[in-house]
């Protein structure tokens, strides 16, 4: 049982019928075996993608309390920083708020393990000095 962290694409993707991951995503969330993890800046993110569609903003918070998702803050003054530093550490990837704190979160719990569509970001972010990450939608598609 692994703990995975959770990146806005996949939440979008798995309460969005007509994207084109929807599929995919509903399958790898609903094979999930641990806990998973994000950020406030991730479902701020996903509340914003998610509004537009009908019912849509209901949806992601029912899949929230459902999946017992932990949700970890990530607007303090040090958060803020770090995610500052983060972004322009890697502003030619480029990389959002949203890919800074799960960046943060990585570094704090040790997770490397990270449900993103955002490839090539999360191929070039590290954390923990060098530490690479786990794709999981490129694990489970071979």
């Amino acid at each position: 049982m692994s703990t995975w962290l959770l990146d806005t694409g996949p939440l979008i993707a798995a309460l969005n019928r007509r994207d084109p991951a929807h599929v995919r995503c509903t399958a790898i969330l609903g094979d999930a075996n641990g806990p998973l993890l994000t950020t406030g800046a991730v479902v701020t993110e996903a509340m914003h993608f998610l509004n537009a569609q009908t019912g849509g903003a209901a949806a992601l918070v029912e899949f929230l309390d459902e999946a017992q998702v932990d949700i970890r803050d990530c607007f303090g003054q040090e958060q803020l920083h770090g995610a500052a530093r983060l972004m322009g550490k890697y502003a030619d990837t480029p990389m959002d708020f949203a890919d800074a704190t799960l960046v943060m979160l990585a570094d704090e719990t040790g997770c490397a393990e990270i449900l993103t569509l955002d490839v090539r970001g999360f191929r070039t972010y590290r954390f923990r000095s060098n530490r690479r990450f786990n794709l999981i939608l490129d694990s489970t598609a071979r």
